[in-house]
């Protein structure tokens, strides 16, 4: 995590008394730690008991199944095809996943009053379209158009939308957490100075606001696929104070200062988050290479241990044609793919790019839904052929 917050009320020491004004009851700790207690955590301090629960249902959402019989190919699908609405849970649409990934857009239609908690998967919310307020144990994090929303797993939110009319997600769970790469840091943890962004750059929530309501309230849990609503008997939001490393925060795509070379610098230059089984690369406005005879476009390459996902954001995209914005190309492991024809004479002698993408490569294999088949462009596999 990026580096130690505290906000709120909290005492001198952990694991001591710590008591309500009244001087009788105490608040309730609760550590929120990551590796069986051996991995970066924070304590947070409670009005209520957090294990309260009067109820206890599964519910079951649509979910687009896996497109079985999916050939191995190249893929191109916008997914503003799908135009399912909801709030900002029942609006996912799932388009790619393996056991530790899932990759879903959302347009978001409805505002809502559940609470929401992944219990499996650390999330990644890219805000494409939209603004708001993220709402947690954690207190408020405002969040704006192309925020990346890093969500630990286990934590219970609520998104409020300032306007409904444009929202657009695209939507990221990880089984392992979303870490800085190591080479950007130094042996404190602290961004090295020629690391792509600065701890400036991440903001943390700014305000806590404890709310102490009893009644009924329903939390929506999603555990490996299967969802669950709780009923508990407090508002989720009694946290009077917490400190430590492990909180939600934001990060702006346009924040990323990318690196230019001579020639071609391959994807890894682009690195923004890693996780143990896909890494995240953002690709922003840049300057070309300088080499007098340089090639900006990329060349071809077959990645044979990844699965390459680009989410299309906006600009001009050098290499590929027909994409817009909410377009996504899946190209997988072990066949080779690069520029369309025309698009590597037609880099030559560029100075800049002008394009936002996010890109996730995947160490396993994803498995392809119905709905990438539902929103596919037909022939993309074809789009090399020079005839």
């Amino acid at each position: 995590m990026p580096y130690y917050v505290r906000l709120g009320k909290v005492p001198p020491k952990r694991h001591t008394t710590f008591y309500k004004e009244d001087g009788k009851s105490l608040y309730r700790e609760e550590l929120f730690g990551t590796k069986g207690f051996s991995g970066i955590y924070s304590n947070k301090y409670h009005i209520y008991m957090p294990p309260q629960v009067e109820e206890i249902k599964e519910i079951f959402p649509d979910k687009s199944p896996d497109w079985n019989d999916a050939p191995l190919q190249y893929y191109h699908f916008k997914t503003g095809k799908k135009h399912q609405g909801g709030n900002f849970i029942t609006a996912r649409q799932e388009y790619l996943r393996n056991a530790n990934c899932v990759i879903s857009t959302a347009k978001v239609t409805e505002a809502t009053e559940l609470f929401f908690r992944n219990s499996h998967m650390h999330e990644m919310i890219f805000i494409h379209h939209g603004s708001g307020h993220f709402l947690s144990e954690y207190g408020d994090l405002p969040f704006t158009e192309w925020d990346y929303i890093i969500v630990p797993k286990g934590t219970t939110y609520q998104i409020k939308f300032d306007t409904l009319s444009d929202v657009r997600l695209l939507i990221t769970e990880s089984s392992t957490p979303y870490d800085i790469p190591r080479h950007f840091r130094n042996e404190y943890g602290q961004l090295t100075e020629e690391a792509p962004y600065y701890e400036r750059d991440f903001k943390p929530p700014v305000s806590l606001e404890p709310i102490d309501q009893q009644g009924s309230f329903n939390l929506i849990l999603k555990l490996r696929g299967r969802y669950f609503e709780y009923t508990v008997p407090h508002h989720p939001f009694d946290v009077v104070g917490w400190d430590g490393f492990l909180y939600p925060y934001t990060f702006n795509i346009k924040e990323y200062a990318p690196k230019v070379g001579k020639i071609h610098l391959p994807p890894p230059v682009h690195l923004v988050f890693t996780t143990e089984h896909f890494v995240v690369c953002n690709f922003v406005p840049r300057l070309f290479d300088f080499h007098p005879e340089a090639i900006p476009a990329p060349y071809f390459h077959s990645n044979v241990d990844s699965d390459e996902v680009l989410y299309y954001v906006h600009g001009d995209f050098m290499s590929r044609s027909g994409v817009e914005e909410g377009s996504v190309t899946l190209h997988p492991m072990g066949i080779p793919h690069g520029p369309q024809p025309g698009r590597t004479e037609a880099s030559i002698g560029k100075k800049e790019a002008e394009e936002y993408a996010v890109m996730i490569d995947t160490f396993e294999p994803l498995n392809i839904t119905l709905n990438v088949k539902a929103t596919k462009v037909q022939d993309y596999e074809h789009s090399w052929l020079e005839h």
